[in-house]
Parts: C-alpha cells; structure tokens; sequence
C-alpha cells in the first residue's frame, strides 16, 4: 500500500465509498466537502443539512459519550469506506538515483573525463608514430609497457571511480533506509486518545478512523479533521494551514471545524472525526503536491529546506511540511528529503536566507538555523583551500612538463613542427594532462564527505542507544560544540513525579501530610471536591504496574500530585468525578502560561454557582479575601495576613524545593448569572482552602552530570516557571549554582525590567549585562525564554558565538527550541509541538542523556579531524612525489593507479577506520572549540609536516639510492616497454606502510603519547588496518602490469614494513616538539576571522598562543573590522536597490561577512600580510610576517 501514488490511493477510496455510501447517513464526499468550510459557513451548513453535530454523529453510527464500539468487523468497513488516516509517503530513491547524484562530483567528473580521454588514446595509434622525425623526448610520460597495457590505466581509474559512486550511493541508501525505520519508529510512538466503547485509550495516529470520537487537549497536534462537540475554552493555532498566526476559538455554535495538522494552544475539549488520511485538510494539499511528479520532488526539497520546519507559511508545500509533520507517514517523506541532500542542503543553506523579504516573525525564528552548522562551514572552508592549493600544483606540474617537452624538443634538438607529427605531440600533451591530474586528484580529499556521513551516520546510530533520537544530523555535531544549555526544571532535572509533602490548613502548618481526622470535616469535603472536579478528567492515579512499584501517575503530573495527597488523606476522588461527570462542568478556564492557574464552575443544586481554582500560591493567594479556619469557617484574610503567610507558610515551603500551590474557592449567586467572560471580576473574592508543598525529586544522576557539562565548558542555565526560592534549592540541590559564587537568580518580571528600555523595547546590550551570571530565571514565560535564548546566540559579548542548546516539553517551548542551536525536545512529557520544532528527541527525558549527546558531539567534530590528519599527510607526500618526479625523471614513481589506490579506496577505509572511533570521558575534560577555532589546528599541522618530512626523506632516499641499498636496478629511466621495476614496487609497498601505521598515528590529535589507547575497544578499526595490509600484499604480489607492481622478496617486505613502523618512532619524536616553538605553522579550516581571545583560555593554551601572535591577530582584528564596516554598507545598498526587504538583509549580514572576510582572508594574503607586518614589525620573524 505504501507504494501506491497517492491519485492511485484516492481514486481506489472514490471507487470503494461510491458502492458502500448506502452504509452510514453521509458519504465521504458529502464529509470532506464540509470540512473545507470556515466558521459561520460551516454552522449555517451543519444546521442546513444535518440539524445538529449529534445528527451527524448518529449518521456516522456514533455516540459523543460512549465513542465507536471499536469491533474490528466495523473499523475495518469504516477504513474501507472512508480511507485509513495515513498519506502514502513519496516512494524514496531508486539506488540509481543516489548513483547517478553521488557521480555529479566535481572531482569525479574530472576523473572520469581523464580516464575517457587516456581510454581513447591508447586505443588510438597516430600515423606519424614511427616517423623518425617526430620528437623522442625521453619516453614523455610514457609509462613502461604503457603500450600493450595502455587501457590498463583509464580502465583502472574508472573502475576506482565506480567504486566511490557504488561506496557513496550505498552510505546515502543506507542513511536513507536508517532514516524512514526512526521515522517510522517516531510515527508508531504517536499516540491520540479516543474514546471506544466508553472506554478512554490512546491509539497510534493511523488506526484513527471516520466516527471516533478524539478527546483534544492542550498542545495537541490534531492527527485528523473532525467536528468540535464539546470542550472549554479551545484555542487552536491554525498558522500552519491558514497562515494566520492568531488563534481561533472553537465553539459548537460559532466555528466548530478543528482541522489536521493545526495545534490545541489552550483548552480541552472533544471531536467526532470527519476525515481521514488523503481526505482531511493536509491530505488534499498534500495530494496535489504528489500530483506535479517531477517537479513536487523540487518543491518537496525546496520545502523542506527552505522551511525545515519552520511555522511561516507564505505557500501551501512549505504550510504543509510544517503542518502535517507528523500525520501518517509525511515525515517519513519530509524529513528524507532534508536528509537525502544531506551535505547538498547543507551547503545550500546559507543562500536560503538571501532570498529577503520574509518579514514574518515566525520565519525568524528559523532562520539561524539556515546557518551552515560549524563543522560543515570549516570543512567547505577547507575543501575549497585544498582544492586551490591543489589547482596550482597540478597546473605547474602541466605547465613545467610542457614547457620541458617543447623546449627540449624544440629548441634543444631543434626539430621543426611537422603537420604529421601533431598527433603524437597532442597524444604528448595529454599525457602531461592526465598527470597534472592525478596530482589534482591525490591533492583533493575525496574521503572527507564520506568520512563526515559515516561519523554522522554512525553517531546518530549510536546516540539512539544512549536516548537521544537525533531528528536533524547536523545537531549532533553542532551539540559537541554547545556553550550553553538552558535547561526546564521539572521532568529533565527532576523525576516529574509530584508529591504533596507539606500543607497549610486549617490555620495549621502540617510538615507531613497530616491525619484526616485532625482536619474539619467540612474543609475536607471542599478540599477532595476542589481537587477531584477542577482537575483534567484524564489525569488519574492507577495501581502501580508491578509488585512493590509506585503507583502509577498519568496526566499532569502536579495535578497528580494532588489527586494523591487526597488518596494520602484515605478519601476518594473518582466518586467525586463519578457525581461530576465532565459533561456537567458549567465552565472551564484552563492553566495557561498567563493565567498560571485554572478553575471550574459548577451548578450547585440551588441553582447557584461554585467555582474551584488552583494555580502558584502567590497569584491565587492575590485573589484571596477569605480563608478558612480550624472549624472550616471562612475568616477575612487582609493583605498584611498574606504577607505573613507568604514569610511564615510559603517561602520557607519554597526555600525546602518545594512548588507551593494555593487551592481555593468561591460561591456565585445563580441568577443574575455572572458575566463569564469578565475573568477578571470571577477570578476574585475568593476562598482560600489551603496551600500545598509539592516536592518534585531531582533525578539521582542529574548533579553529576552538570558537573560533567561545567567541567567541559558548558555553562547550564535554569529556566522554570516555578517560584524563585523553589527554583533556587532545586538549582542548590543540582550543582547550577554553588553557594559563595557570583551568579544571579532573576524573577521573569525582574528580568524583563531589566533588558528593556523606556519604551519597553529590548536591548542587546542590557542582556550582555545579565546572560554571562545569570543561573536561574524563575517565575518564566515562554517568551522569556525565547528571550533569553536568542539574547545569548546574538550576544557579541564573548569572543565566541554562544552556541546554545535548549530543552522544552510544552507547546509554549516551541518558538525557544526552533531559536536555539539544537533543541531538545521530552519524548514521554513533551508535546507534539515541542517535539516538532525539535532536533533532538530525548527519550527518557533525562539531563543525562543530554551530556551524552555533547560526547557525542565532540567525538564527530574529533575523528573528522583524525581522519584530516591521516588524509592530509597522504595528500602532501603523494602531491610532492608526483610534482618533483614528473619534472625531475620525467615519470612519477607513484603510478595513476597506485595513487587511486592510495587516495580512494584506503583513505575510504581509514575514513570508516576514523570515524567510527567510540567516545571517552576525556572528551568532556576541555573546553568547547566554538566557532573560530580552526579545524586543523597548530598541533594537528605539526603532525602533518613532520610525517610528511619523515615519508619524503624515504621515499626521495629510495627513489635515488634505492637500487644500491637492495642491489636491484634502477627504475629511473628504464626502457619505453620494461615490466614494471622491483625498484618502483619497493617505493609504492614503503609508502603503503608508512601510511598504514600513520593511520594509528592519527588516532589521537592533541599531541597525546600513548596513540593505541583504547584501539581494542574498536573492532573496525583493527579489521580495517589488517585488511588494508592483506590487500596489499596481494597487489604487490600479484598486482602485476595494471598496478605496475613487481612481486618482491621477503627480507625486501621486511625493510618495507621496518620503515613503516619508523613512523610510530617518529611519532613520538614528533610530539616531544613543544607546539609553542613552531610559530610559522599555520592552521587551517577556521570559521571566522574575530580573533580576541578570552582571558581564562590565555591562561589555558599557554602552548598555544604567545605575545607576537596577539600582536598579529589584533593588526588583523583592526583590518577585517574595517572591511565589515565596508561591507555592511555596501550590502545595504545594494539591498536598497534591489528593493529585497532591509531585514532580509541585516539576517543575511552575518552568514555574508563571515564568508566574505573568509574570502578576503584567502584572496589576497598580501593585504592581510601588510596589515600584520604593520601591527607588529618587531615582535614578527619576517617568515611569519610573510605568512599572513
């Protein structure tokens, strides 16, 4: 079924709803064109047609109270008339597909016209070849035996090119396959609750069906379209459909259409489905989006990387790739095809945000994360930097061997240009072509994606064991590099399981749940009542699942907590509910994150009104005039009694961690019936019952690991809603804050006084003034913490962008989870907004998990570099050696082919080998790199060098004495058709084993000792090594003319071996060099260019930064000010002329000044040298100066 194109699926639905319409009261068609209807529309419809919503649920063979009888024979009729409620997702990639994308590399395409055109000669014999006359340059670069064998060479570099495009196309299938099972893994954990034969259970999303009757609550992500039959105070947010970011309030008699795809932002309520599938809202658009074929796959990818997930929507793909995320299985198709470009997307990215114009304010919020993530910024950088370097080598190599060639042909001996001869200098030139290259090809490091998506890849596998289910790739890299986590205070830091421990009642302060029989039988009556009715019906306390365990807590969890202190009190609340039905409630005001309390109104006997409400005690206390005494009588209770209660009750409850909650009461004369919607005159005059002290545990792992993240240089901050004094034990008890230290605990109010102005509006530099000591923000709302957050990623305060992650569980956490870095979103209490506006889902919804993630993180932006250290080192031996033997004897020793070998297939290897390296605890000992520091950093360059110096010494010793050293001859020079030389093959075998024991090298890259700590605890790391060593004794012993090998003795394999091991020797010798002598290194791969270094990492890197380069970097610092400033006007201008929108422009001067001071960096070393020389002429050898 899910390979059915969605019009196959729809017509099929059609076809089977024509014959069966006699079955229910209204055919699918009648239903769906319904619910394309709005507001009053729709009411006048429903009256028009049907009478009422109860008609239409009898129709629909239904009860609004009782639900479906939910027997399969029915469910299964009601799928097969009215369709099941999942879209068929767009069939993924043909592995051809993903072939035919990886051979569009740049490098590759060079490769394969290389080898055609090599292919093409050496088939093709010119005329004037045996002419005397023509040139008999030395054998050109004619390789020995080239002519019999000459399609060896072509043949053998195509077929390492099939073998990238087959290794790449297969990595992408395989992260693709890996990517739907999560996905689909995602989709069977959504649940909704229905009610079935008036039984209340959740079922997956795809099991819903036409006639179910849903129960909604807040922050509900509505799975299928249906009727709104009953509930209080529903808002929803139809943004992702509709565009409109004001939500709407559903009523049965006023708008009653609740719609796929949009979220409950307030309220609860019930629904009858009305449509499933293709046929609810989202299902309509998605079907004509499947309908272009072709060129919805653009607009799917458009989509999902102009929106990724973003709740704007200016059109209707991007609405819906938000909107619908996770209906049936569009996610699965959504989030692949931000996947499958994977790199692509990426690097497309940072154009996005150049489009302008898009003022909406939600767009905003996602749009930072158009930023290349840090990794992949560096790696372009650097890619681009080798691929420049490498441009140059090869085109002086092309450049010298023909100007050799012509000269030595021309001038030396000479010999005229005979028309006869021009096919064999042509077939001359070619060959000079060929090798410029293969220096090309060896310089570019064509492993580097590949080893990026396996560490990715194999990352995300992992992280899935350690609870993190990774949404977006790219956040687990850029968690590594996390600065700051503002983390929520209940369920991630503590159990999220509430319990009453302390009361006030009575006039009395209990310190444990007292005895009911010292409680006044009257306020125990309101009490239970107060607390059974004016709580969610769905929250209950369930016998707890086995022998011994707690009971079982379901719904909110501090309602929870009440229902159980009333249990605590041996009374009974479900008799309560049972009087009570939910039905018979008058009227409801939902907890919402202003009200920060909720109340019910019930109808007494009398005719009169009663109204329960509980919420934070300082707030409800406000409303408070009466309080009930030791004999259950209402007493007046003044101001100046509630501030003593507040210093005498509920701040010691609060400095204990406990969340003090105020339970109360109020009678309403029944006729005039009060005004309801006047909250604020219902709200008051009220009762006070009692006041609770909630105690919510911090989890037991929780301090040690903010210990870890505060070792590593993340700074974790709180941000709760709870009370100040609540929140400040809580953060006591966890490590955030360390009595004696200098931090600060603000109140949401407070904070807010402090980061604005007069006229109310934020400034960036009032925040700098809080951000760096602020520790716990108490009392917050969602927008504080969208405050705070995007206040610390825009801060230019430190040195460093702040990198910051966040966690959220509740709808309102959405805007600060798609603003921060990398959002953490709760798997078991987080909602699905808050799961959707996500990059990382935590399963277990434990802080702990979170420091997992951070390793992991760091340990994909390490082996990354690992792997460059290896490839780079390869990379510089293989270009010198082939630039110096092509000019010197005319031929390289390291043949094409050898050098593929080399560069393809073993740096494919050690790229697995790399990447795949598991994560210590020592990666948590250092600081975050952030955003500037380079991704080959001094001691990485120094490594580089010195191996290459080592590998260079040997190979030009073998190649000029070699054939003394083993008493062989001589491979220089040898005749035009000799078989491949003992001497060559001795050259090629030495630098295999020099690069095979390199690689062990290369595990370690901040200059540690021991380079085999910990290789058993990774098994493809071995395998690898050992593999890499069988194949090439296969090759030199058998590889014959196509690798141009020469089967070679035992003691000659010895010697090879024995330098090869000189490398680890090497290695040590190497590290024994302080980093802090070799100034002239330079590094490479670094983002930005603002390069001011905070005080305490001076201190830290002492070995890695002295005075002169202080000196140099200020010089710098001044000049790239300089061309900001240049740029930042021109941008604007040239904004205003273009007409695009200035915000659009200002968003864009970020990402634009970065990359162009990475340009004006690279372009002209000589300004950037100037400027250098300028800050500092004495302090600078000129070797540095010249550097720049």
């Amino acid at each position: 079924m899910g390979d059915m194109t969605n019009s196959d699926f729809y017509s099929k639905n059609q076809r089977n709803e024509s014959s069966h319409g006699g079955e229910f009261g209204c055919t699918m068609e009648e239903l769906r064109s319904l619910m394309e209807l709005r507001g009053t529309e729709a009411v006048v419809k429903i009256k028009e047609t049907y009478g009422d919503t109860d008609t239409i649920c009898r129709r629909l063979k239904t009860s609004p109270v009782e639900g479906l009888p939910g027997t399969a024979p029915d469910l299964e009729k009601r799928k097969q008339i009215f369709g099941q409620n999942f879209i068929p997702p767009k069939k993924p990639k043909t592995f051809l597909q993903l072939v035919w994308e990886a051979l569009q590399d740049v490098t590759l395409i060079i490769l394969e016209i290389a080898a055609i055109i090599s292919l093409g000669l050496s088939f093709y014999h010119p005329p004037g070849e045996n002419n005397e006359g023509c040139a008999t340059a030395q054998a050109g670069a004619e390789d020995e035996g080239e002519a019999e064998a000459g399609w060896i060479e072509g043949a053998a570099i195509l077929l390492s090119v099939i073998c990238v495009v087959l290794v790449t196309a297969f990595n992408d299938w395989s992260k693709e396959k890996q990517f739907r099972g999560l996905q689909s893994r995602i989709e069977q954990e959504q649940k909704f609750t229905v009610v079935r034969a008036g039984q209340v259970v959740q079922i997956p999303v795809a099991e819903i069906v036409v006639g179910d009757i849903a129960q909604v609550k807040y922050g509900d992500l509505l799975p299928a379209d249906g009727l709104f039959i009953q509930g209080n105070d529903l808002k929803i947010d139809e943004s992702s459909l509709t565009g409109e970011s004001d939500q709407v309030r559903k009523s049965v008699d006023k708008d009653p259409m609740l719609l796929s795809g949009t979220h409950v932002m307030e309220g609860s309520g019930r629904m009858v489905v009305t449509a499933v599938g293709v046929n609810s809202q989202t299902g309509i658009i998605f079907t004509l989006l499947g309908a272009g074929g072709e060129e919805e796959e653009k607009k799917d990818k458009k989509a999902a990387d102009g929106a990724a997930g973003s709740n704007a929507a200016d059109s209707a793909n991007t609405s819906l790739v938000n909107g619908k995320m996770q209906d049936g299985n569009v996610d699965a198709s959504q989030s692949k095809a931000k996947q499958q470009d994977g790199a692509a997307a990426m690097e497309m990215q940072p154009l996005k945000s150049a489009e302008g114009g898009d003022t909406d304010d939600k767009k905003k919020a996602s749009m930072h994360k158009k930023e290349k993530s840090v990794l992949q910024g560096k790696l372009t950088k650097l890619a681009v930097q080798i691929g420049k370097a490498g441009l140059v080598m090869s085109a002086i190599t092309v450049i010298i061997l023909v100007l050799y060639f012509t000269v030595d042909t021309f001038v030396v001996n000479q010999k005229p240009w005979l028309p006869e001869c021009t096919p064999v200098y042509v077939q001359y030139f070619v060959k000079f072509f060929i090798i410029g290259v293969t220096v090309l090809v060896v310089a570019v490091p064509e492993g580097l994606p590949l080893a990026v998506t396996i560490s990715l890849a194999y990352s995300v596998k992992k992280m899935m064991k350690d609870n993190n289910l990774v949404r977006h790739l790219d956040a687990c890299e850029t968690m590594g590099n996390a600065t700051a986590i503002c983390s929520d205070k209940t369920g991630t830091l503590t159990t999220n399981r509430m319990t009453v421990v302390q009361v006030y009642v009575g006039d009395v302060h209990y310190k444990e749940v007292p005895d009911p029989s010292s409680i006044n039988a009257k306020t125990m009556e309101l009490l239970v009542s107060a607390i059974a009715i004016n709580s969610a019906y769905t929250t209950k306390i369930l016998p707890p699942e086995k022998e011994g365990a707690l009971p079982k807590q379901v719904g909110n969890k501090t309602e929870c907590g009440l229902l159980g202190f009333v249990l605590d009190l041996k009374q009974d609340y479900e008799s309560v509910r049972s009087q009570m039905p939910e039905e018979k409630l008058y009227k409801v005001y939902t907890f919402n994150s202003v009200r920060k309390s909720m109340s019910t109104v019930i109808k007494l006997p009398d005719e009169s009104f009663r109204m329960y409400s509980k919420g934070a005690s300082e707030i409800v206390l406000k409303k408070c005039c009466k309080i009930l005494n030791g004999a259950g009588e209402p007493r007046v209770f003044r101001p100046r009694d509630r501030d003593e209660m507040v210093k005498k009750v509920i701040e010691p409850m609060a400095c204990d961690g406990l969340r003090t909650i105020c339970v109360a009461y109020r009678d309403l004369p029944g006729s005039p019936e009060p005004d309801w919607d006047n909250e604020n005159d219902i709200l008051n005059d009220l009762t006070c019952i009692c006041v609770v002290g909630i105690e919510d545990p911090v989890r037991p792992e929780v301090p040690e690991a903010i210990r870890k993240c505060q070792r590593a240089g993340i700074t974790v901050r709180m941000v709760t809603g709870d009370n100040i004094n609540t929140a400040r034990a809580i953060a006591i008890k966890c490590g955030i804050i360390h009595p004696g230290e200098d931090f600060l605990c603000l109140e949401g109010k407070e904070f807010n006084r402090r980061i604005r102005n007069e006229k109310g509006e934020i400034e960036q530099e009032r925040i700098d003034k809080i951000w760096p000591k602020l520790r716990v923000l108490a009392r917050s709302s969602p927008t504080d913490k969208h405050t705070l957050v995007k206040g610390i990623i825009d801060s230019t305060h430190t040195e460093q962008r702040q990198v910051v992650a966040v966690t959220g569980d509740g709808t309102n956490d959405g805007p600060a989870l798609k603003k921060a870095d990398v959002g953490f979103a709760m798997g078991i209490a987080g909602t699905d907004v808050a799961k959707e506006a996500s990059d990382i889902i935590l399963t277990d919804d434990n802080f702990s998990s979170i420091v997992k993630a951070v390793m992991w993180g760091r340990n994909v932006y390490d082996s990354i570099s690992k792997f460059l250290q290896f490839q780079l080192t390869v990379n510089v031996v293989a270009v010198i050696v082939a630039f110096t033997g092509a000019c010197i004897t005319q031929d390289s020793p390291l043949k094409a082919v050898q050098m593929l070998w080399v560069n393809l297939i073993m740096d494919t290897f050690a790229s697995l080998a790399l990447a795949t390296e598991p994560p210590t605890e020592s990666l948590l000992l250092r600081k975050p790199y952030g955003r500037n520091k380079p991704l080959i950093s001094r001691t990485m360059m120094k490594n580089i060098l010195g191996h290459a110096v080592y590998q260079l010494t040997l190979i030009f010793t073998l190649l000029f004495v070699g054939e003394k050293m083993f008493q062989i001859d001589s491979g220089r020079n040898a005749p035009l058709h000799s078989p491949p030389s003992e001497h060559y093959t001795i050259i090629f075998n030495t630098f295999v084993m020099m690069q095979l024991f390199n690689e062990i090298n290369a595990r370690k890259i901040h200059g540690e000792r021991n380079v085999f700590d910990g290789i058993f605890r990774n098994p493809i790391f071995c395998t690898i090594v050992l593999g890499t060593f069988t194949i090439q004794i296969v090759i030199v012993q058998f590889g014959g003319k196509p690798f141009s090998c020469s089967p070679l003795q035992l003691d000659q394999w010895l010697w090879c071996i024995f330098i090869g091991l000189g490398e680890l020797v090497w290695g040590q010798v190497i590290a024994t060099i302080p980093t802090s002598r070799l100034k002239f290194l330079k590094e490479a791969g670094r983002l930005t260019q603002k390069e001011e270094i905070p005080e305490e990492e001076l201190n830290e890197d002492v070995e890695e930064i002295d005075h002169a380069e202080r000196e140099l970097r200020r010089g710098q610092i001044l000049w790239f000010r300089g061309l900001n400033r240049i740029q930042t006007q021109i941008e604007v201008v040239n904004t205003f002329k273009s007409g695009a929108s200035f915000q659009g422009a200002l968003r864009r001067q970020s990402s634009v000044t970065s990359q162009s001071q990475d340009v004006a960096n690279l372009s002209s070393p000589s300004r950037v040298s100037l400027s250098n020389a300028l800050s500092s002429p004495t302090s600078l050898p000129p070797a540095a100066a010249g550097q720049g």
